[in-house]
């Protein structure tokens, strides 16, 4: 019950309308973080491309997973590879897996994620795997900041708020993973993206920015 309670109050705080001075300086700032971003995304990926070709890592280097963004809009999420190619099959084919990987926030350990490989590991640990959502920022699917774009099954998370949720563009840094990332479930998760819309600023985005930089070198619920 006061669970409920704190949401309905975090919505109730949300302004009527996002200024669109806020709205041309985030994208102003998206189109420069991605120009930059994609030098990065690009040595990464030469890098990375020989491990692709050897063991469980083979396969393609980048991975696309369709996710829901603003409004509704379901768009195709960019990362480098750090699974199985047949990832997917093995997830459903365990009943058992797929239920701990629901309640477990949509993860699994890597230590218990028969999936993941060892190349996947480290780039996790080192949130190497996230540099592609450049290519989405620049392509507009995705912000620099924003609530984490779920797949379909997690709006069900944000029950009779995931409209409110949805009012956001997603983003490749958020509250959420600013305040400990894979450590927080939902409901708790839900209720840092949905207070993070509620406040959204373009202050508020270089705060979160910082705070994910620091989580980064820390390392802080990445898995």
């Amino acid at each position: 019950m006061e669970k409920t309670q704190h949401r309905v109050e975090v919505l109730e705080s949300e302004p009527a309308n996002v200024s669109s001075v806020y709205l041309f300086e985030k994208r102003v700032f998206d189109i420069i973080c991605g120009l930059f971003g994609m030098v990065l995304v690009i040595l990464a990926a030469l890098v990375l491309e020989p491990f692709c070709l050897v063991g469980r890592n083979k396969g393609p280097l980048f991975f696309k997973q369709t996710r829901v963004g603003q409004n509704g809009r379901k768009f195709k999420i960019y990362k480098f590879r750090s699974m199985v190619v047949n990832a997917e099959d093995v997830l459903h084919k365990d009943a058992t897996l797929y239920d701990k990987y629901v309640s477990n926030n949509y993860k699994l350990p890597p230590k218990e994620d028969p999936r993941i490989t060892k190349l996947g590991i480290f780039i996790r640990k080192t949130s190497l795997d996230e540099l592609p959502q450049f290519i989405n920022i620049l392509k507009g699917d995705m912000s620099m900041v924003g609530p984490r774009p779920v797949v379909e099954s997690e709006l069900r998370e944000y029950g009779q708020h995931v409209d409110q949720l949805l009012t956001a563009k997603p983003g490749a840094m958020g509250l959420w993973q600013a305040s400990g990332r894979s450590k927080i479930g939902y409901p708790q998760r839900a209720d840092l993206e949905l207070s993070y819309v509620a406040n959204r600023s373009f202050s508020y985005d270089l705060l979160i920015i910082c705070k994910n930089i620091v989580s980064i070198f820390k390392a802080d619920g990445a898995f």
